[in-house]
C-alpha cells in the first residue's frame, strides 16, 4: 500500500483558516491525478483541492464543515489500491465525536450501492451529535436512504412546526426556500411557519464585517445627479452588431460606466486615493472593482489599470467576472486592491440606492435602471431614458465640490460620449 496525503492547499497571507464545503468523493471512491476532490471556501474565495495522485480514497480525515488551515492534513489516498475494496473507517477522527459519529463512520467506508438506510453521511453525523439526535431518529433522503445534513436540518427545525400543526408525513422536511421558487411549491415549503437557521459562509460574514467597518469609520455621505443616456443608447444600438462580430463580446453598458468614472478619476484625484492613518494616499494607477452578485454573496473582482483598456478589454473581462463569480472560480488576486468601485443595482432593476464604500477606497458609484422619464428641455416636456447615479465618498477627506463635479465628469462624459475619446 502506497499511501499519499491530501492537503489543503495555501491560503493568503491574510487568511488564517478555511472550511471544508462538500466532498466529491467518498471512501473507496478511485480518484484520477488532478480530479477536484473538495472545494474549500475562505473569507474571500473558494479554491479547489485536485487529488495528488490516481489511486483509492481509503481515508476522509475532515468531514465536510470542517475548519481547517493550510497544508492540514484532509484525506489520504492508496495509490495502489482497488475501487470498491472495504477500507479503512471514514475518519478517525470523527470516531471521537460522539457515539453517533463514531456508528456513522464506518458505516460510510462500505462501497457505493451497499449502505444501509439510516445510515448518516460525516457531516449530518456530526450535526446529529450536536443537536443530541439518536443514531436512527432521523429519516434519510440521500442515496440508499443515507442520512444527509439537510435532513437533519429538517429535523432539528421540526419541533418549531409541530407545536403548531401536525407533523407532516413526510420525516424530513424541505428546507426553506433559498431563491425564488414556483408558486405550486412555494406554499409547501412554507406550510407550518417553519423555520431555519443557516450559518453565514466565510464569505458573507467576511462582507458583513467590511460594510460594518466601512460604515463605523469612514464619514459616508451620497451624492445623486441624472443621467440622459440616450445618447450612449444610441451609440451602443449603431455599433452593437459590427462591434461583437469584431470582438466576439456584446458591446454592454458597463464598459461605458468605467471609461467614465476613470475620466472623473483623473480630473479629481482624490475620488481614486484612501486613507491611511493620517496619512492620503493617492494612487496613480486606476484599479476599478466592480460588485458582481453570486450565488456565495457579493464579490468584487478589479480590473487592473482600467484607463489602459478598450471598450473590448472591460467587456471581455467583466463577462469572465460574471463566469467566475457564478462557478466560484474566482481568484483571490482578482479580488485584492482596487482604488474605486461600480455597483450596477439597474441590472436587478433599482432606482436608487446608497451605496456603501469598499475600504479602504473612498468613493463608490452606484448605477441604477435606466426607465424613461418626462423631462424638461427648452421649456418642452419630452421624454428621455434616465438613469439615476449616485456616488458615496468618504467625506474625511473628499470635499462636497470634488464628489458633485466628479459625478458630474461622469454625467457630461455619457451625455456626450465623444469626450470618452477624446478624455475632454
Amino acid at each position: 500500500m502506497a499511501i499519499v496525503e491530501v492537503k489543503v492547499p495555501q491560503l493568503s497571507e491574510s487568511v488564517a483558516e478555511a472550511t471544508l464545503l462538500q466532498w466529491k468523493k467518498k471512501v473507496g471512491d478511485s480518484v484520477t491525478v488532478d480530479e477536484i476532490l473538495i472545494d474549500v471556501e475562505t473569507d474571500k474565495v473558494v479554491l479547489e483541492v485536485p487529488a495528488p495522485s490516481a489511486g483509492v480514497i481509503v481515508e476522509i480525515v475532515q468531514a465536510d464543515g470542517s475548519t481547517v488551515a493550510a497544508d492540514q492534513l484532509i484525506a489520504r489516498i492508496d495509490t495502489e489500491g482497488v475501487a470498491g475494496a472495504v477500507v479503512a473507517p471514514v475518519t478517525l477522527a470523527m470516531a471521537a465525536v460522539s457515539a453517533a459519529a463514531a456508528a456513522a463512520a464506518p458505516a460510510a467506508a462500505v462501497p457505493a450501492g451497499t449502505a444501509k438506510a439510516g445510515v448518516a453521511m460525516p457531516a449530518a453525523a456530526k450535526l446529529m451529535a450536536d443537536n443530541q439526535l439518536a443514531a436512527g431518529s432521523v429519516a434519510g433522503t440521500g442515496k440508499d436512504g443515507r442520512v444527509t445534513k439537510g435532513d437533519v436540518l429538517a429535523a432539528v427545525a421540526a419541533p418549531k412546526v409541530v407545536a403548531a400543526v401536525p407533523a407532516p408525513a413526510k420525516a424530513a422536511a424541505p428546507l426553506l426556500p433559498q431563491v425564488a421558487a414556483p408558486a405550486s411549491n412555494l406554499a409547501a415549503q412554507l406550510a407550518g411557519r417553519p423555520e431555519q437557521r443557516v450559518p453565514m459562509s466565510r464569505l458573507r460574514a467576511r462582507v458583513a464585517e467590511r460594510l460594518i467597518q466601512s460604515q463605523s469609520t469612514n464619514a459616508i455621505l451620497t451624492t445623486f445627479n441624472e443621467i440622459n443616456m440616450a445618447p450612449v443608447m444610441d451609440m451602443r444600438k449603431r455599433m452593437q452588431e459590427r462591434f461583437e462580430k469584431e470582438h466576439g463580446v456584446k458591446l454592454g453598458f458597463m464598459s461605458f460606466f468605467v471609461k467614465a468614472a476613470v475620466h472623473a478619476l483623473k480630473k479629481f484625484p482624490v475620488l481614486n486615493a484612501s486613507v491611511d492613518g493620517t496619512d492620503i494616499v493617492y494612487h496613480g494607477y486606476f484599479d476599478i472593482g466592480i460588485a458582481v452578485g453570486s450565488p456565495r454573496g457579493l464579490v468584487v473582482p478589479i480590473l487592473r489599470d482600467a484607463d489602459q483598456m478598450s471598450f473590448a478589454d472591460i467587456e471581455k473581462k467583466i463577462a469572465e467576472f460574471g463566469q467566475k463569480a457564478r462557478d466560484g472560480k474566482l481568484g483571490m488576486e482578482e479580488m485584492t486592491g482596487g482604488t474605486f468601485s461600480i455597483s450596477n443595482g439597474g441590472t436587478f432593476g433599482s432606482m436608487m440606492s446608497t451605496p456603501i464604500i469598499n475600504p479602504p477606497q473612498s468613493a463608490i458609484l452606484g448605477v441604477h435602471a435606466t426607465k424613461d422619464r418626462a423631462m424638461v428641455e427648452n421649456g418642452q416636456v419630452v421624454v428621455r431614458p434616465m438613469n439615476y447615479f449616485a456616488m458615496s465618498y468618504d467625506h474625511r477627506i473628499i470635499d462636497g465640490r470634488e464628489a458633485v463635479l466628479g459625478l458630474v465628469a461622469m454625467k457630461e462624459a455619457l451625455e456626450d460620449p465623444a469626450r470618452l475619446l477624446f478624455d475632454i
